[in-house]
């Protein structure tokens, strides 16, 4: 599978992917719009930053606990109720009145809960389209997600002004019920791909499984660490040019449409050679234009720094390919569910860490703080990649890995 027109036509894509780019269009309103809401009303780096991705760091503790849904329940059905309880906590979040700590505990509550989402997700991506189809299903997903964040920022900033914050949480949620309604509609009702219950004892025993493989623990933390810094970067936004936040997430947006549309469409097509190439530059690039904030740009050269960096993205889209080339299929979306949330829990990390550094520095500082660290892992962990992956992903190791 190498072009649009054979992803498209395959059975109930096209649906899947209406489905992902209407809730990515939900999340990126009602968090600018939370974030925004939070900085006015204190004033702080640190608290909006948490607004916007601190249900991030609940990601850790789903992980730890209920990722073992991920393959252990029906597709449609976890998709469905996971959109409508995103639905709701936005509507409790637009309640006049709601206090800041129950803002956060609604946050936290759906970040945990919702940890299982990318491996039920994407796992069923695996379904839906050819093994060897995936790098292009997934970059066709993330291209959706980047045109939908630049339409949900850009739109989001004008709903904020024309409608108030609350207000466009309101609309998030109507959205997040569009996204619910076409999942339930327009998807098969499949079985789970794992037999067995859900609980945290088989979370933690395929979790360790996953991570005793020391080729995939390179790629997780490569998955991770990075990219969650980055987004430390990305969550001072609002405090770095408050008036025009929409534009840099917009500009980030833009970046990483190009960069998932250069590596799913020309880079898919070339051999395994090429793309392990490429890998390590655009890990680089994902952080080395963050620099730049410690000179305080203006807003245009922010701008164009943030849509070079974000072309750095594109790297997961390498790293996930190869992750999948490591896995059994039976643990397929158990992994692609530890990669999404650890990757979600270190962007909480990340954000955390920027703000904090921001609340005794500056906004400038704090951004270019945490690209200088992405920058040193990334380089860190680039041994531990070289190599190519082994011929033993497919089948499940032992207990000493």
């Amino acid at each position: 599978m190498r072009t649009y027109r054979e992803l498209f036509r395959t059975p109930e894509f096209t649906p899947f992917f209406a489905a992902v780019s209407v809730q990515t269009a939900a999340q990126t309103a009602t968090g600018l719009a939370l974030g925004t809401l939070v900085y006015a009303r204190t004033g702080s780096p640190l608290l909006s930053a948490l607004a916007m991705f601190g249900p991030s760091l609940a990601q850790a503790a789903g992980a730890l606990t209920l990722l073992s849904a991920a393959d252990r329940l029906p597709p449609r059905a976890a998709l469905t109720a996971l959109a409508l309880l995103s639905s709701g906590a936005a509507c409790v979040q637009a309640a006049p009145g709601l206090p800041l700590w129950g803002a956060f505990a609604v946050l936290l509550v759906v970040g945990a809960v919702s940890s299982p989402g990318g491996g039920v997700r994407y796992g069923l991506l695996n379904e839906i389209v050819p093994r060897e189809g995936f790098l292009l299903g997934r970059s066709v997903l993330n291209m959706a997600g980047g045109t939908a964040q630049i339409g949900g920022f850009a739109v989001g900033g004008l709903l904020v002004t024309v409608f108030s914050a609350r207000g466009t949480l309101l609309i998030g949620a109507a959205l997040y019920a569009v996204a619910a309604a076409v999942t339930r509609f327009g998807l098969t009702a499949r079985p789970p791909r794992a037999t067995g219950r859900p609980s945290v004892r088989e979370t933690r025993r395929t979790n360790a499984v996953l991570w005793s493989s020391t080729p995939r623990r390179y790629v997780f933390l490569a998955l991770w660490v990075p990219n969650g810094l980055v987004v430390g970067c990305e969550s001072l936004y609002v405090a770095y040019a408050p008036g025009h936040a929409g534009l840099l997430f917009a500009g980030g947006a833009l970046g990483m449409l190009a960069g998932d549309t250069l590596v799913g469409r020309f880079v898919a097509a070339t051999g395994p050679t090429w793309r392990a190439r490429l890998g390590a530059p655009l890990r680089l690039l994902l952080a080395a234009p963050y620099l730049l904030f410690a000179l305080r740009p203006g807003l245009p050269l922010a701008l164009a720094a943030v849509v070079l960096a974000s072309v750095g993205f594109a790297a997961s889209l390498l790293l996930q390919e190869r992750l999948m080339t490591l896995t059994p299929q039976e643990l397929s979306g158990q992994a692609l569910g530890l990669s999404s949330s650890g990757m979600l829990a270190t962007q909480g990390v990340g954000a955390a860490v920027a703000g904090g550094i921001a609340q005794v520095t500056s906004p400038a500082t704090g951004m270019a703080a945490v690209a200088g660290i992405s920058v040193a892992v990334t380089l860190a962990l680039a041994p531990g990649l070289r190599d190519r992956p082994g011929g033993g992903g497919g089948r499940l190791p032992g207990g000493d890995g």
